[in-house]
């Protein structure tokens, strides 16, 4: 019985697709480490300053082959949704976006993550992998709060943002170690309701 199941979980992944204007959303799988490695490489400088340290070994392939399985098991126990972003029509693998610490009940929340590479960023890929991602979150995963937080200093990441509909509601301090320090950010969310006001007036994601 384990090789259905095997072939089956493969061609689930495989077909997992959240079409954009520009881009397309999928499964990470560790078949991407070659081109995963290089694009994070090369743009190590750009991205340092925005996310937690980087590990001694971050880029391995031993490294990744655990990423790409912690992945999978988050994703199977609905904690956390990643994903890797690629550029129609090419399928070139430019960035990640990640849906995590997901909750029911009397929340129905998760927060958004993101990253893309350097020679891409400023671009609008971005914002089209949001503008895909965010009806599945609503009308899909049946979330009811989407929540961001950005460095006060990420002047890119609030703009992107604000772009997709995202509303400013506070002031974390010290919240997440970056860089090797503990940053303040700024907390950004949106809410079904006010997406699906955006969507009718034609204006948010979606639309």
């Amino acid at each position: 019985m384990a090789p259905p199941v095997f072939r089956f979980r493969s061609r689930t992944l495989e077909e997992f697709r959240l079409e954009g204007e520009r881009t397309f959303l999928r499964h990470p799988v560790f078949a991407d480490h070659a081109e995963w490695s290089k694009l994070r490489a090369a743009s190590r400088d750009f991205l340092e300053p925005w996310e937690p340290s980087w590990h001694h070994d971050d880029l391995t392939r031993p490294s990744f082959r655990y990423r790409i399985q912690r992945y999978q098991a988050d994703r199977e126990a609905g904690l956390a949704l990643p994903l890797f972003v690629c550029q129609k029509p090419t399928g070139r693998l430019i960035g990640g976006v990640t849906l995590g610490s997901i909750r029911r009940g009397a929340a129905e929340s998760c927060t958004l993550g993101y990253w893309m590479g350097e020679p891409y960023a400023g671009k609008g890929f971005m914002a089209d992998a949001l503008k895909c991602l965010i009806p599945h979150v609503f009308e899909r995963m049946r979330l009811h709060r989407i929540e961001a937080a950005c460095i006060p200093d990420n002047q890119r990441s609030q703009r992107l943002l604000e772009k997709v509909g995202f509303q400013r509601e506070g002031y974390l301090k010290g919240y997440l170690k970056i860089n090797g320090a503990w940053r303040d950010h700024l907390l950004y969310a949106l809410v079904a309701e006010d997406w699906q006001a955006m969507r009718a007036k034609g204006s948010g994601s979606g639309g």
